[in-house]
């Protein structure tokens, strides 16, 4: 029997047993292709149980929201239909050569049959940035946020010479490299010596264009680049060490089961994207709190909460009358100890849930 596991990194997928590639010809990656390039979908979407291949063309080509990465990245939006099951699917040009891995559509009433591909250069990033580093390190960016300067008043007021383009800084990223050096209302002219128009493109094959996030991308985390600004009609170049945004919010739980702790129909859990994107249903408890979902725990009874594993523990070491729970926007929820505690044992053999402390949170 097969087995598979995760290697000593976390970043790749083998099998247990060596015999799984005796005979296996390794598919070949192609290379990016064009527009209305055709484009054939393999994969196991839902509505069967055999193999479903689907067809279509490359209809754009831009830099995209990968939705379960919370990141943006160069990616080919085709007309051949992808379903659920169909992600991680590859995706085939016309002479059998892989050109990216299906990951997502879009779902909307008014469309139909608009889904997303991974493109090789995005899936060879991945792949040499584990060979240079041993492991993953990730995408690195630019921590700002810009806008066009594509209105002429705009130009002048910033003090931009006639021939000079770019984008203006309206944020930088506080935790970012790049805040020892960028400053909000630079002008960023140039990213490793390609200049940025003032739409915030850059030139990109035969006569295309595409935003210049793409450029960082190209880069690998640990990285330099050289960024041309002009700060106050002074133009300046900064050598910056790129790396990856570090969230205070995890994009992802890496597979994991998520953390909780439950007291009295009350559901605490870890901050996380995916946790922000879903939609959270609380039991109704009847005791006039049903309003308090989606909230942030501030303090326990006066003392500040670290993180959900120091919250349960405060919880359940309590020995005071009364449970106060201090959330954000000044609200406060206050239960009675030993009312609570004995609500939980309830509430847990009344749903099937067999601890109130995730597995995590014991240890």
């Amino acid at each position: 029997m097969l087995t598979a596991y995760l290697c000593s990194d976390p970043a790749l997928l083998t099998v247990g047993d060596d015999e799984f590639w005796e005979g296996v010809s390794p598919v070949e990656f192609g290379s990016l292709p064009a527009l209305q390039d055709a484009v054939t979908v393999v994969g196991y979407p839902i509505g069967g149980d055999t193999i479903s291949v689907t067809s279509g063309v490359v209809s754009r080509m831009e830099i995209l929201s990968y939705v379960h990465g919370s990141t943006e990245l160069l990616g080919l939006q085709i007309d051949a239909a992808i379903n659920s099951g169909n992600s991680g699917g590859p995706a085939f040009n016309d002479k059998g050569k892989c050109v990216g891995i299906a990951f997502q559509s879009l779902k909307h009433e008014d469309v139909e049959n608009i889904g997303y591909v991974i493109p090789t250069p995005v899936i060879l990033h991945f792949i040499h940035d584990y060979e240079k580093s041993g492991e993953y390190t990730g995408f690195p960016i630019l921590g700002i946020e810009w806008q066009k300067m594509e209105n002429p008043d705009l130009r002048k007021a910033m003090g931009m010479m006639p021939d000079q383009k770019g984008v203006r800084v309206r944020r930088v990223e506080p935790t970012a490299p790049e805040s020892d050096f960028i400053k909000p209302s630079d002008i960023i002219l140039s990213f490793d010596g390609v200049d940025i128009a003032n739409d915030g493109t850059v030139p990109f094959r035969h006569g295309e264009r595409i935003g210049f996030s793409y450029l960082v991308s190209q880069k690998y985390t640990r990285e330099n680049a050289v960024v041309k600004v002009l700060r106050e009609k002074k133009v300046y170049e900064f050598n910056i060490k790129l790396a990856t945004h570090k969230r205070l919010v995890p994009a992802h739980i890496r597979g994991k089961p998520p953390s909780y702790y439950i007291i009295a129909g009350f559901v605490f859990t870890a901050i996380s994207v995916p946790y922000l994107r879903s939609e959270v249903l609380v039991a109704d408890i009847n005791i006039g709190y049903e309003d308090i979902v989606n909230t942030q725990v501030l303090a326990f009874n006066g003392k500040p909460v670290k993180n959900l594993k120091s919250l349960a523990t405060m919880v359940e070491n309590c020995d005071e009358e009364f449970l106060q729970f201090d959330l954000e926007y000044r609200q406060i929820v206050v239960l009675q100890t030993k009312t609570a505690k004995a609500a939980t044992k309830d509430i847990l053999l009344t749903h099937c849930i067999p601890s109130a402390v995730s597995d995590d949170l014991k240890a």
